[in-house]
């Protein structure tokens, strides 16, 4: 697939879809209280999306049953909403949204906590988080994609934390995922680790990273992925803009 480069009336469109998409997560995330099922959590943001016009981007995307994907603490991506899964005091919720409205796709996904947390559960998401914004400040016009990466990838491996490889962020416009791919580490031998960022490009930055250790298994139900050993994960999402005056988050909630 071949990169695409949006005009401006495709960026306010986008920004629209992103807007929905990161309200839908920060609805969801304010929500989170024991007791709650993560079918509780997917319901409350498949009602918003429908609710502003437009239609959950992950809803039957490749078979997948759910408009969110609603992972708990050690699993890092893709986890199906269950009437079953319970939500208890201390768990980490990542809740990954996405939104199309106007034949555009916003994707957004952050990491909650449920009540109070332990210290290496919140130093998680703090590192995972700031990780983000670490790639976002060289998404600049004009930068390699392997700056971008290996911005992500240097914030975390120096803090001890394991980097998922299997998963990576993408490319986003009319489709959900388009290139180039985005790892959250340097590809060595990776052609579009050398690409230059222009103008008018959208992509998605997404560190998933692991209290110990890369490896992950997939589970039975073909979706949900889990750390190999157990250990907690965080899942932090923006799709951003290149612009020439430097990057414009498309899924900020304001």
């Amino acid at each position: 697939m071949s990169i695409t480069i949006k005009s401006k009336t495709d960026l306010l469109k986008m920004r629209e879809a992103g807007r929905v998409a990161a309200r839908a997560l920060q609805l969801a995330g304010q929500s989170l209280e024991p007791g709650m099922t993560t079918m509780d959590v997917d319901k409350i943001v498949h009602d918003y999306i429908v609710g502003q016009g437009a239609y959950p981007s992950f809803l039957h995307y490749g078979g997948f049953p759910g408009s969110a994907c609603v992972s708990v603490n050690e699993e890092v991506i893709h986890g199906i909403p269950s009437r079953h899964r319970r939500l208890k005091p201390g768990d980490i919720v990542s809740i990954d949204v996405g939104a199309k409205l106007n034949g555009f796709h916003g994707d957004t996904c952050a990491t909650f906590p449920v009540g109070r947390i332990s210290g290496e559960a919140q130093a998680l998401l703090d590192v995972t988080q700031a990780a983000l914004y670490e790639g976002i400040a060289k998404a600049v016009a004009g930068a390699r994609l392997q700056e971008v990466c290996g911005a992500v990838e240097r914030y975390c491996a120096s803090r001890g934390y394991g980097i998922v490889r299997e998963y990576c962020g993408h490319g986003i416009g009319r489709e959900l995922h388009e290139s180039p791919e985005v790892p959250n580490y340097v590809q060595q031998g990776a052609r579009d680790m050398h690409l230059k960022l222009q103008p008018g490009m959208c992509i998605c930055i997404e560190p998933m990273i692991n209290q110990k250790g890369d490896a992950i298994r997939t589970c039975r139900d073909g979706w949900t992925v889990r750390t190999k050993n157990g250990s907690l994960s965080a899942h932090f999402e923006h799709a951003i803009a290149i612009t020439p005056d430097g990057p414009v988050i498309l899924t900020d909630p304001d």
